[in-house]
């Protein structure tokens, strides 16, 4: 599981630490699990915040380089 955070300031950020300050909410390490997570408002519900399509892209291609790594 990788933790998305929304963070104190107001950023939305994949947290592979699990450590950072911030409201968090917990996807699966598979693609397919984060395009589903950030498709409507789920994740934006489990965040109490919205999230743009620019950071919905970001955070996809985040995991995408992410399991290339691993």
């Amino acid at each position: 599981m990788v933790r998305i955070v929304n963070t104190p300031d107001g950023r939305i950020e994949a947290d592979a630490s699990g450590k950072m300050s911030g409201r968090g909410a917990y996807l699966c390490k598979d693609v397919s699990c984060w395009e589903e997570g950030l498709k409507g408002s789920r994740l934006e519900h489990s965040l109490k915040t919205g999230i743009n399509q620019e950071n919905k892209n970001k955070l996809l291609n985040w995991i995408k380089e992410y399991l290339d790594k691993i």
